[in-house]
């Protein structure tokens, strides 16, 4: 079904400008600019690991007030990022809403879409204020700007699709004419990137594009209307790496140690990272892992043959907190570190300023993980050493959501691991990696839905267990 609006402007005054200046523009909803609409398809990846759904070809078909685009096809690639393919309209220029449609299709899957009941994301795209409503719009589950197929029943695989629409703007700012004119009152032929018009610590580019008013103060400082513990602050620094603060977000800094002098290896499989971030992704948590791309992680520890607890907080300050015990990072990001051996286990999670901290203590936001137990586990179950590794590391993130020790009683119990004890079946119905007895066989949370003494962990997850409360 197609909306079409159309825009009507009195000739007495238009934003203060007089008739005379509005005359010839009176049917115009911009008279600086002939109006084009945009729609770039930034990444696709697969939310299925299995062999038949990454055998993947994607394409993508968009159609623009029902002119039809097409992408080529990318062959054999179930993970596409920053590949900004694009179709470009001209709409009329006198009419609101532009009509748009999404299709994505996978040609070894029959043409299986994201969609909704028609088969197809529709879309409604207001040329006066810059925002889509529809079948994605500010304030959805998946976030804006991002389709998941994992929100609508789905008989093939699963995906994401991450996209944004714009359209001509004369001064380059973003914000459309329309809106400078009516909303802000500000020059519709001047760009007013970086400016803070309300002086509540946002420009005004970030705060339209959340719709917000760039002309009222609010307390950014403390909003956290996503309650992923990222306050609106923290969301615009991480702008940058697709945040969304009406959708949860989770933000990991990983460093690894260096390849030791007789080859010890403790690098992460580059695949051990589609896999977390598919776990999280499906549940629309976006993961976002920072291995050196956002300025923070991707640093080599000098090797060390085995690391006690004081040497991990030695790395701690050091690496991530980098001596500043302020570091904005360290309400943003949990923080990892791949170690060749530790004295302490085979992965463990703490509170980073305080190493013998680790059992159920508000503030656990880092964890440490073994390389060469990985590398052992892998042979011990003969599974691909990608997979432990994802395992250990959702595992261990769990723990700074406060899923530990107890809490609920099933999670890092060791008689649940030993099939001769009766703790081993009377938590067999907790399906979460949590549980000892499945670490290394399941890369999920349970949900809660197996009957007797199963706990339903990502309704449980505690966004905010890993923020310092001294």
């Amino acid at each position: 079904m197609f909306f079409i609006g159309i825009f009507l402007v009195s000739s007495s005054n238009v934003g203060g400008l007089s008739t005379e200046e509005t005359i010839d523009t009176i049917d115009d909803i911009d008279p600086l600019v002939d109006i084009e609409v945009t729609v770039d398809i930034i990444s696709i990846r697969t939310l299925n690991d299995s062999e038949f759904c990454n055998n993947t070809d994607f394409f993508v078909k968009v159609f623009i007030n029902s002119e039809e685009y097409s992408s080529p096809v990318w062959d054999d690639s179930p993970y596409l990022y920053d590949i900004h393919w694009i179709a470009t309209a001209n709409v009329p220029d006198d009419i609101e809403q532009v009509n748009i449609t999404i299709e994505l299709y996978d040609t070894a899957m029959f043409g299986a879409n994201i969609n909704t009941h028609s088969s197809n994301t529709d879309l409604i795209y207001n040329i006066k204020t810059g925002h889509w409503t529809g079948d994605d719009y500010i304030g959805d589950s998946s976030g804006y700007g991002r389709l998941n197929s994992c929100d609508v029943e789905n008989i093939y695989c699963d995906y994401e699709l991450w996209f944004k629409i714009n359209q001509t703007d004369f001064d380059g700012d973003g914000v459309p004419y329309w809106t400078e004119i009516n909303n802000y009152e500000t020059d519709p032929k001047y760009d007013n990137t970086g400016e803070d018009l309300d002086g509540d610590l946002l420009p005004i580019e970030w705060e339209y594009t959340w719709m917000f008013n760039p002309n009222i103060w609010e307390n950014h400082s403390q909003l956290d209307i996503d309650e992923d513990s990222l306050t609106n602050i923290e969301e615009y620094y991480m702008s940058a790496w697709d945040s969304d603060p009406y959708r949860r977000d989770l933000y990991v800094e990983m460093d690894v140690m260096e390849t030791g002098p007789l080859g010890q290896n403790s690098t992460v499989p580059s695949h051990s990272k589609e896999l977390l971030r598919t776990a999280y992704d499906r549940n629309n948590i976006v993961y976002h892992l920072d291995d050196g791309c956002m300025g923070g992680g991707g640093e080599k520890i000098p090797f060390d043959q085995s690391t006690d607890r004081q040497e991990l907080r030695n790395i701690y300050t050091s690496y991530f907190l980098h001596n500043d015990s302020e570091n904005w990072r360290r309400s943003v990001f949990r923080y990892a570190t791949i170690i060749f051996n530790q004295t302490v286990a085979a992965a463990v999670a703490y509170v980073g300023e305080h190493p013998w901290l680790y059992w159920h203590i508000h503030g656990i936001n880092t964890f440490a993980i073994s390389a060469q137990s990985m590398q052992k586990t892998s042979q011990k179950n003969s599974k691909p050493l990608d997979f432990i590794f994802s395992c250990a590391m959702m595992h261990e993130t769990g723990h700074t959501f406060g899923i530990d020790f107890m809490f609920p009683v099933g999670c890092d119990n060791i008689l649940t691991s030993r099939p001769y004890h009766v703790a081993y079946w009377f938590f067999g119905n907790y399906k979460s990696c949590m549980n000892y007895r499945y670490t290394y066989s399941i890369l999920d949370y349970s949900d809660g839905s197996h009957g007797l003494f199963d706990y339903d962990d990502w309704s449980g997850l505690d966004f905010s267990f890993f923020e310092k409360n001294w």
